[in-house]
This record gives structure tokens, sequence and C-alpha cells, in this order.
């Protein structure tokens, strides 16, 4: 297994994520909201008081958006390595679908029609057993093709 020393700020994302999604973390908003709340009617409901509570979930809720994302995308790109290394060690499925998320938006659409294809035909098909591939699907368009291009001449 590939092992790298963490970088300090790796460490403080992965805590705070771990942190940000528990018990204690809820209580504790909770907590500063009642807080917040309760001394409302000391400070007179001022606009100070408002702008505390505002200033504080504004920054919170800043700080959280680039950390959820930073995670989400490295837990995606984990499940990304997972799903090639499966593809990749298994003799059926295609090994062209490795790192599907390097290509283009256009490409992604072609393939995306594939697929759609494919589930179009799964459908037709009374067994659930049955299945297609992309080859097979190609198979029948190449042969459909030869015989309108033949009847054209």
């Amino acid at each position: 297994m590939l092992m790298k020393k963490k970088h300090v700020f790796e460490k403080l994302a992965h805590r705070a994520t771990e942190f940000s999604g528990s018990t204690l973390a809820f209580m504790l908003a909770l907590v500063t909201i009642l807080i917040w709340l309760i001394t409302g009617p000391y400070f007179k409901y001022s606009d100070t008081w408002q702008l505390v509570i505002n200033t504080g979930t504004t920054i919170v809720t800043f700080l959280m958006v680039f950390l959820i994302q930073r995670m989400q995308n490295k837990d995606s790109q984990a499940i990304h390595l997972k799903l090639n290394e499966l593809v990749a060690a298994l003799d059926g499925p295609s090994n062209r679908l490795i790192d599907v998320e390097e290509i283009s938006e256009e490409e992604l659409k072609i393939l995306s029609s594939y697929y759609q294809k494919l589930a179009e035909m799964a459908k037709k098909e009374k067994k659930l057993s049955v299945s297609h591939s992309i080859e097979e699907a190609m198979e029948l368009h190449e042969e459909k093709y030869s015989r309108t291009k033949q009847k054209s001449k």
C-alpha cells in the first residue's frame, strides 16, 4: 500500500472534516446558537448582536465549503482509483474506461450515448441474464451500415 507522509494541512483538513461531522461539533454549534439567543435581550437585539452571529456563521460556512470540497475531491479520486483497479483486474470489462474521468465532456457524452443504447437493448430483452457489450452493438451497427451501403449502390 502506498503510504506517504501527510502534510500538515492534509492532517488538519482530515481532523477538521472528522470533527465537523461529529455529535460534539453539532452540540457546540447548537450551544453557540442558544447562547446567542439567550443574550439577545441583554444586548437589546442590537445590530451588533445580529452581526456577531451572521459574521461567525458566514466565516464557518465559507471555510467549510472549501474543506468539504477538498475532502470530496480526495474521496472521489480514491473511488476512481479503486474502480480503475477493479476494471483493470477483470477479464470481461473494457479497459478503455480506465481513467475515463480524464476525457473531455464531448467524449463523455459520446460514451454515455453508447451506454444508453446498450440500456435500450437490454430493456428489449425478456431475460435479465442477457447482456450486451459495446463491441456487440458496434458489430450490429457495422452490419446494418454495410447492408444499407450495398443497397444504395
